[in-house]
Protein backbone atom coordinates (compact mmCIF):
# COMPACT_ATOMS: atom_id res chain seq x y z
CA UNK A 1 0.00 0.00 0.00
CA UNK A 2 1.62 3.39 -0.49
CA UNK A 3 2.03 6.10 1.82
CA UNK A 4 0.18 8.92 0.17
CA UNK A 5 1.99 11.26 2.78
CA UNK A 6 3.37 13.95 1.81
CA UNK A 7 6.78 15.16 2.47
CA UNK A 8 7.36 18.42 4.34
CA UNK A 9 10.02 20.59 2.57
CA UNK A 10 11.43 23.17 4.53
CA UNK A 11 11.87 26.55 3.14
CA UNK A 12 14.72 27.92 5.28
CA UNK A 13 18.14 27.78 3.48
CA UNK A 14 21.46 26.62 5.20
CA UNK A 15 23.45 29.73 6.00
CA UNK A 16 26.24 27.98 4.45
CA UNK A 17 24.21 28.40 1.21
CA UNK A 18 22.98 31.80 1.67
CA UNK A 19 24.30 34.67 -0.39
CA UNK A 20 23.19 37.40 1.90
CA UNK A 21 25.86 35.79 4.99
CA UNK A 22 28.34 35.04 2.42
CA UNK A 23 28.99 38.30 1.03
CA UNK A 24 28.95 39.56 5.27
CA UNK A 25 31.42 36.93 5.84
CA UNK A 26 33.83 36.89 3.07
CA UNK A 27 33.69 40.76 3.58
CA UNK A 28 34.81 39.93 6.93
CA UNK A 29 37.64 37.69 5.85
CA UNK A 30 38.86 39.84 3.39
CA UNK A 31 39.40 42.74 6.08
CA UNK A 32 40.10 40.22 9.00
CA UNK A 33 43.59 38.87 6.75
CA UNK A 34 44.31 43.00 5.59
CA UNK A 35 44.39 42.93 9.65
CA UNK A 36 46.57 40.00 10.42
CA UNK A 37 49.00 40.64 7.01
CA UNK A 38 49.48 44.74 8.41
CA UNK A 39 50.52 43.15 11.85
CA UNK A 40 52.87 40.53 10.21
CA UNK A 41 54.42 43.14 8.09
CA UNK A 42 55.03 45.23 11.24
CA UNK A 43 56.27 43.08 13.58
CA UNK A 44 58.84 42.12 10.82
CA UNK A 45 59.70 45.23 10.47
CA UNK A 46 60.18 45.71 14.17
CA UNK A 47 62.21 42.52 14.33
CA UNK A 48 64.28 43.71 11.02
CA UNK A 49 65.18 47.01 13.35
CA UNK A 50 65.57 45.40 16.59
CA UNK A 51 68.69 43.00 15.18
CA UNK A 52 69.80 46.32 13.34
CA UNK A 53 69.87 48.32 16.56
CA UNK A 54 67.64 50.83 15.60
CA UNK A 55 64.49 51.83 17.51
CA UNK A 56 61.28 52.65 16.21
CA UNK A 57 60.58 56.54 17.68
CA UNK A 58 60.48 60.10 16.51
CA UNK A 59 62.44 61.18 19.69
CA UNK A 60 65.11 61.94 17.43
CA UNK A 61 63.08 64.89 16.38
CA UNK A 62 63.98 67.11 19.16
CA UNK A 63 67.53 66.90 19.04
CA UNK A 64 70.33 68.99 16.96
CA UNK A 65 69.78 68.36 13.51
CA UNK A 66 73.60 69.87 13.02
CA UNK A 67 73.28 70.72 9.56
CA UNK A 68 72.64 73.78 7.38
CA UNK A 69 69.79 74.31 4.67
CA UNK A 70 71.07 77.07 1.97
CA UNK A 71 67.25 78.27 1.50
CA UNK A 72 64.03 79.05 3.88
CA UNK A 73 63.04 80.45 6.44
CA UNK A 74 65.73 81.33 9.18
CA UNK A 75 67.56 78.01 10.36
CA UNK A 76 70.41 77.29 12.87
CA UNK A 77 72.30 73.98 12.71
CA UNK A 78 71.98 74.18 16.35
CA UNK A 79 68.09 73.96 16.36
CA UNK A 80 66.13 70.85 16.25
CA UNK A 81 65.33 68.29 13.42
CA UNK A 82 61.54 69.11 13.35
CA UNK A 83 62.40 72.30 12.64
CA UNK A 84 64.48 71.49 9.72
CA UNK A 85 61.74 69.14 8.23
CA UNK A 86 58.97 72.23 8.74
CA UNK A 87 61.87 74.49 6.75
CA UNK A 88 61.06 71.58 3.77
CA UNK A 89 57.88 72.02 4.23
CA UNK A 90 58.07 76.13 3.75
CA UNK A 91 59.91 75.08 1.12
CA UNK A 92 57.59 72.73 -0.77
CA UNK A 93 54.79 75.04 -0.29
CA UNK A 94 56.30 77.74 -1.66
CA UNK A 95 57.51 76.06 -5.05
CA UNK A 96 54.02 74.65 -4.99
CA UNK A 97 51.58 77.44 -4.74
CA UNK A 98 54.02 80.02 -7.34
CA UNK A 99 54.44 76.91 -9.97
CA UNK A 100 50.68 76.77 -10.10
CA UNK A 101 49.74 80.45 -10.24
CA UNK A 102 52.65 80.60 -13.00
CA UNK A 103 51.72 77.57 -14.70
CA UNK A 104 48.16 78.54 -14.47
CA UNK A 105 49.09 81.56 -16.11
CA UNK A 106 51.10 79.90 -19.40
CA UNK A 107 48.96 77.40 -19.69
CA UNK A 108 45.57 79.63 -19.99
CA UNK A 109 47.66 81.78 -22.85
CA UNK A 110 49.14 79.29 -24.70
CA UNK A 111 45.58 76.88 -24.26
CA UNK A 112 43.88 79.71 -25.67
CA UNK A 113 46.85 80.84 -28.41
CA UNK A 114 46.05 77.17 -29.91
CA UNK A 115 42.77 77.86 -31.05
CA UNK A 116 43.80 81.58 -32.30
CA UNK A 117 42.46 82.35 -36.01
CA UNK A 118 46.90 83.39 -36.85
CA UNK A 119 48.80 80.40 -38.28
CA UNK A 120 51.80 81.64 -36.54
CA UNK A 121 50.82 82.00 -33.02
CA UNK A 122 48.72 78.78 -33.52
CA UNK A 123 52.39 76.95 -34.81
CA UNK A 124 54.18 78.44 -31.96
CA UNK A 125 51.43 77.24 -29.05
CA UNK A 126 52.01 73.69 -31.09
CA UNK A 127 55.39 73.54 -30.84
CA UNK A 128 55.79 74.75 -27.38
CA UNK A 129 53.30 72.17 -25.76
CA UNK A 130 54.74 69.37 -27.77
CA UNK A 131 58.29 69.93 -27.00
CA UNK A 132 57.85 70.58 -23.16
CA UNK A 133 55.56 68.14 -22.65
CA UNK A 134 56.82 64.94 -24.22
CA UNK A 135 60.53 65.91 -22.79
CA UNK A 136 61.16 64.40 -19.33
CA UNK A 137 60.57 67.10 -16.71
CA UNK A 138 64.15 65.94 -14.93
CA UNK A 139 65.93 66.66 -17.57
CA UNK A 140 63.90 70.50 -18.15
CA UNK A 141 65.05 71.37 -14.38
CA UNK A 142 68.68 69.90 -14.96
CA UNK A 143 68.68 72.08 -18.26
CA UNK A 144 66.99 75.30 -16.68
CA UNK A 145 69.70 74.50 -13.34
CA UNK A 146 72.87 74.33 -15.95
CA UNK A 147 71.67 77.89 -17.81
CA UNK A 148 71.46 79.36 -14.65
CA UNK A 149 75.27 78.22 -14.32
CA UNK A 150 76.10 80.51 -17.24
CA UNK A 151 74.52 83.61 -16.57
CA UNK A 152 76.71 86.27 -15.96
CA UNK A 153 78.74 87.42 -12.18
CA UNK A 154 77.16 89.76 -9.60
CA UNK A 155 79.11 92.60 -10.75
CA UNK A 156 78.41 91.86 -14.98
CA UNK A 157 74.58 91.50 -13.77
CA UNK A 158 71.53 91.82 -16.06
CA UNK A 159 69.63 94.91 -14.81
CA UNK A 160 66.15 95.54 -15.79
CA UNK A 161 65.54 99.54 -14.73
CA UNK A 162 68.41 99.08 -12.16
CA UNK A 163 65.39 97.05 -10.40
CA UNK A 164 65.62 93.68 -11.05
CA UNK A 165 69.01 91.75 -11.91
CA UNK A 166 69.61 88.36 -12.77
CA UNK A 167 73.01 86.68 -12.66
CA UNK A 168 74.74 83.22 -11.33
CA UNK A 169 73.66 83.30 -8.17
CA UNK A 170 70.03 83.58 -8.62
CA UNK A 171 67.72 86.44 -9.46
CA UNK A 172 66.96 89.85 -7.23
CA UNK A 173 63.88 91.84 -6.95
CA UNK A 174 62.28 94.64 -5.23
CA UNK A 175 60.37 93.80 -1.90
CA UNK A 176 57.83 95.40 0.05
CA UNK A 177 58.90 96.02 3.39
CA UNK A 178 56.87 97.61 6.48
CA UNK A 179 58.01 101.04 7.27
CA UNK A 180 57.32 103.62 10.32
CA UNK A 181 53.55 104.03 9.98
CA UNK A 182 52.43 100.59 9.53
CA UNK A 183 50.94 100.45 12.82
CA UNK A 184 48.94 103.47 12.13
CA UNK A 185 47.83 102.31 9.00
CA UNK A 186 46.95 98.59 10.35
CA UNK A 187 44.25 100.15 12.18
CA UNK A 188 42.62 101.51 8.68
CA UNK A 189 43.01 98.14 7.44
CA UNK A 190 41.01 96.78 10.52
CA UNK A 191 38.14 99.46 10.37
CA UNK A 192 37.22 99.14 6.64
CA UNK A 193 37.00 95.21 7.23
CA UNK A 194 35.10 95.53 10.41
CA UNK A 195 32.66 98.41 8.89
CA UNK A 196 32.47 96.34 5.10
CA UNK A 197 31.45 92.91 7.31
CA UNK A 198 28.71 95.10 9.39
CA UNK A 199 27.53 97.09 5.86
CA UNK A 200 27.21 93.64 4.10
CA UNK A 201 25.16 92.33 6.88
CA UNK A 202 23.02 95.04 7.15
CA UNK A 203 21.93 95.26 3.44
CA UNK A 204 21.47 91.58 3.03
CA UNK A 205 19.09 91.46 6.01
CA UNK A 206 17.20 94.62 4.65
CA UNK A 207 16.66 92.94 0.80
CA UNK A 208 15.74 89.61 2.56
CA UNK A 209 13.66 91.61 5.38
CA UNK A 210 11.90 93.96 2.87
CA UNK A 211 12.69 94.10 -0.55
CA UNK A 212 11.48 90.48 -1.52
CA UNK A 213 8.54 90.57 1.31
CA UNK A 214 5.95 90.70 -1.70
CA UNK A 215 7.68 87.74 -3.55
CA UNK A 216 5.78 84.36 -3.36
CA UNK A 217 8.19 81.90 -1.04
CA UNK A 218 9.14 79.42 -3.26
CA UNK A 219 10.98 82.12 -5.65
CA UNK A 220 12.26 84.20 -2.64
CA UNK A 221 16.05 84.10 -2.78
CA UNK A 222 18.00 83.05 0.38
CA UNK A 223 19.82 85.03 2.84
CA UNK A 224 23.40 83.85 1.54
CA UNK A 225 22.11 85.25 -1.31
CA UNK A 226 21.62 88.15 -0.58
CA UNK A 227 24.85 88.27 1.24
CA UNK A 228 26.79 87.46 -1.50
CA UNK A 229 25.41 89.76 -3.82
CA UNK A 230 25.70 92.88 -0.81
CA UNK A 231 29.57 91.46 -0.43
CA UNK A 232 30.55 92.03 -3.93
CA UNK A 233 29.20 95.24 -4.42
CA UNK A 234 29.61 96.79 -1.37
CA UNK A 235 32.62 95.16 1.13
CA UNK A 236 35.13 96.00 -1.48
CA UNK A 237 34.53 99.28 -2.03
CA UNK A 238 34.08 100.13 1.50
CA UNK A 239 37.35 98.24 2.44
CA UNK A 240 39.18 100.27 0.18
CA UNK A 241 38.15 103.56 0.42
CA UNK A 242 38.94 103.43 4.29
CA UNK A 243 42.52 102.26 3.55
CA UNK A 244 43.69 104.49 0.72
CA UNK A 245 41.99 107.00 3.02
CA UNK A 246 44.35 105.48 5.96
CA UNK A 247 47.30 105.48 3.75
CA UNK A 248 47.45 109.55 2.82
CA UNK A 249 45.89 110.14 6.71
CA UNK A 250 48.91 108.18 8.38
CA UNK A 251 51.45 110.69 8.87
CA UNK A 252 54.81 108.57 7.76
CA UNK A 253 55.00 105.79 4.86
CA UNK A 254 53.31 102.32 5.96
CA UNK A 255 54.81 100.76 3.35
CA UNK A 256 58.09 101.34 1.40
CA UNK A 257 59.97 99.31 -1.68
CA UNK A 258 62.98 98.01 -0.90
CA UNK A 259 65.65 97.47 -4.13
CA UNK A 260 67.93 95.07 -4.66
CA UNK A 261 71.69 96.84 -3.56
CA UNK A 262 75.18 95.59 -5.02
CA UNK A 263 77.16 95.78 -1.69
CA UNK A 264 80.58 94.18 -2.16
CA UNK A 265 80.26 90.50 -4.04
CA UNK A 266 76.45 90.59 -3.55
CA UNK A 267 73.24 91.96 -3.49
CA UNK A 268 71.59 93.61 -0.55
CA UNK A 269 68.04 93.85 0.15
CA UNK A 270 64.85 92.91 -1.99
CA UNK A 271 63.67 89.23 -2.92
CA UNK A 272 66.48 86.65 -4.18
CA UNK A 273 65.41 83.39 -5.96
CA UNK A 274 68.60 81.54 -5.66
CA UNK A 275 69.86 79.50 -8.69
CA UNK A 276 68.00 75.86 -7.45
CA UNK A 277 64.80 77.80 -7.05
CA UNK A 278 64.07 79.61 -9.90
CA UNK A 279 65.37 76.48 -12.10
CA UNK A 280 63.20 74.13 -10.39
CA UNK A 281 60.31 76.96 -10.28
CA UNK A 282 60.89 77.14 -14.60
CA UNK A 283 60.91 73.50 -15.08
CA UNK A 284 57.74 72.57 -12.70
CA UNK A 285 55.95 75.81 -14.44
CA UNK A 286 56.86 75.31 -17.88
CA UNK A 287 56.07 71.25 -17.92
CA UNK A 288 52.63 71.42 -16.22
CA UNK A 289 51.90 74.53 -18.18
CA UNK A 290 52.13 72.42 -21.72
CA UNK A 291 49.41 69.91 -19.97
CA UNK A 292 47.29 72.24 -18.57
CA UNK A 293 47.34 74.39 -22.22
CA UNK A 294 45.90 71.45 -23.62
CA UNK A 295 43.53 70.95 -20.76
CA UNK A 296 42.24 75.05 -21.82
CA UNK A 297 42.30 73.59 -25.60
CA UNK A 298 40.09 70.90 -25.05
CA UNK A 299 37.54 72.46 -22.30
CA UNK A 300 37.22 75.46 -24.74
CA UNK A 301 36.53 73.41 -27.84
CA UNK A 302 33.76 71.19 -25.84
CA UNK A 303 31.37 74.04 -25.07
CA UNK A 304 28.93 74.29 -28.28
CA UNK A 305 29.65 75.59 -30.95
CA UNK A 306 25.89 77.86 -31.27
CA UNK A 307 27.12 79.67 -28.10
CA UNK A 308 29.85 81.34 -30.29
CA UNK A 309 27.74 81.85 -33.14
CA UNK A 310 24.80 83.41 -31.12
CA UNK A 311 27.29 85.39 -29.04
CA UNK A 312 28.71 86.78 -32.88
CA UNK A 313 25.36 87.82 -33.80
CA UNK A 314 24.30 90.08 -31.49
CA UNK A 315 27.56 91.67 -32.40
CA UNK A 316 30.19 91.22 -29.48
CA UNK A 317 33.91 90.97 -30.86
CA UNK A 318 36.06 87.62 -30.96
CA UNK A 319 37.59 88.53 -27.86
CA UNK A 320 34.29 89.59 -26.13
CA UNK A 321 32.99 85.89 -27.15
CA UNK A 322 36.13 83.91 -25.66
CA UNK A 323 35.83 86.40 -22.47
CA UNK A 324 32.23 86.27 -21.83
CA UNK A 325 30.96 83.47 -23.25
CA UNK A 326 32.99 81.05 -24.07
CA UNK A 327 35.29 80.80 -20.97
CA UNK A 328 32.80 81.02 -17.99
CA UNK A 329 30.79 77.89 -19.55
CA UNK A 330 34.79 76.05 -20.35
CA UNK A 331 35.40 76.86 -17.06
CA UNK A 332 33.74 73.51 -15.36
CA UNK A 333 34.86 71.31 -17.63
CA UNK A 334 38.38 72.46 -17.46
CA UNK A 335 38.78 72.48 -13.85
CA UNK A 336 38.73 68.71 -13.08
CA UNK A 337 41.53 67.59 -15.09
CA UNK A 338 43.33 71.06 -14.02
CA UNK A 339 43.32 69.88 -10.45
CA UNK A 340 45.14 66.62 -11.50
CA UNK A 341 47.97 69.01 -12.89
CA UNK A 342 48.02 70.93 -9.80
CA UNK A 343 48.84 67.74 -8.07
CA UNK A 344 51.10 66.24 -10.11
CA UNK A 345 53.18 69.53 -10.12
CA UNK A 346 53.36 69.33 -6.12
CA UNK A 347 54.37 65.97 -5.81
CA UNK A 348 56.96 67.05 -8.65
CA UNK A 349 58.44 69.21 -6.46
CA UNK A 350 60.45 65.97 -5.01
CA UNK A 351 62.53 66.47 -8.19
CA UNK A 352 64.27 68.97 -6.66
CA UNK A 353 67.00 66.53 -4.74
CA UNK A 354 68.66 66.63 -8.37
CA UNK A 355 69.97 70.66 -8.06
CA UNK A 356 70.00 70.48 -4.13
CA UNK A 357 66.74 72.70 -3.63
CA UNK A 358 66.41 71.70 0.55
CA UNK A 359 62.39 70.76 -0.43
CA UNK A 360 60.32 68.41 1.91
CA UNK A 361 61.86 65.29 0.30
CA UNK A 362 65.96 66.44 0.59
CA UNK A 363 65.33 67.59 4.03
CA UNK A 364 64.07 64.67 5.09
CA UNK A 365 66.99 62.40 2.78
CA UNK A 366 69.46 64.36 5.12
CA UNK A 367 68.04 63.54 8.61
CA UNK A 368 68.14 59.62 7.15
CA UNK A 369 71.29 59.91 6.64
CA UNK A 370 72.41 61.38 9.99
CA UNK A 371 69.71 58.81 12.03
CA UNK A 372 68.79 56.08 10.51
CA UNK A 373 65.12 56.46 11.00
CA UNK A 374 63.97 55.74 7.32
CA UNK A 375 61.03 54.06 8.07
CA UNK A 376 59.43 57.22 10.07
CA UNK A 377 61.02 59.98 8.06
CA UNK A 378 59.57 58.42 5.07
CA UNK A 379 56.18 57.92 7.14
CA UNK A 380 55.98 61.74 7.64
CA UNK A 381 57.05 62.96 4.49
CA UNK A 382 54.30 60.73 2.78
CA UNK A 383 52.14 62.22 5.08
CA UNK A 384 53.00 65.40 4.41
CA UNK A 385 52.36 65.21 0.97
CA UNK A 386 49.45 63.29 1.50
CA UNK A 387 47.80 66.66 3.26
CA UNK A 388 49.15 68.73 0.67
CA UNK A 389 47.18 66.54 -2.16
CA UNK A 390 44.51 65.97 -0.37
CA UNK A 391 44.19 70.05 0.86
CA UNK A 392 44.20 70.76 -2.91
CA UNK A 393 41.50 68.20 -4.09
CA UNK A 394 39.36 69.87 -1.40
CA UNK A 395 40.00 73.23 -2.44
CA UNK A 396 39.48 72.60 -6.12
CA UNK A 397 36.36 70.48 -5.34
CA UNK A 398 34.96 73.14 -3.39
CA UNK A 399 35.76 75.65 -6.27
CA UNK A 400 34.07 73.09 -8.82
CA UNK A 401 30.70 72.76 -6.91
CA UNK A 402 30.49 76.20 -6.56
CA UNK A 403 31.19 77.24 -10.37
CA UNK A 404 28.73 74.63 -11.56
CA UNK A 405 26.49 75.77 -8.96
CA UNK A 406 26.10 79.31 -10.35
CA UNK A 407 26.47 78.30 -13.82
CA UNK A 408 23.29 76.93 -14.15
Amino acid sequence: MEDNTHKIISDKIPFYRDVRFLKVFFQVLFVVGIILLAVFLYSNMLNGLSRQGIELSLSFLNTEAGFELSEGIDFDPSETYLKAFWVGIVNTLKVSIIGIFCATFIGFFFGIARLSSNWLIRQIASVYVECFRNVPLLLQILFWYALTRVLPVVRESISFSNNIFINNRGVYLPSVERAAGFNTWLWYLLSGIILAIFVVLGLAAFRYLFQFRKIREIDRPSFISHLIFSAKWTAAPIFLIITIAGWFLTPETPLELERPVLQGFNFEGGINFTPEFSALLIGLAIYTSAFIAEVVRSGIQAVVKGQREAARSVGLKESQVLRLVVIPQAIPIIVPPLTSQYLNLAKNSSLAIFIGFPDLFMVGETMINQTGQSIPIFAMIMVSYLILSLTTSAFMNWYNRRITRFSR
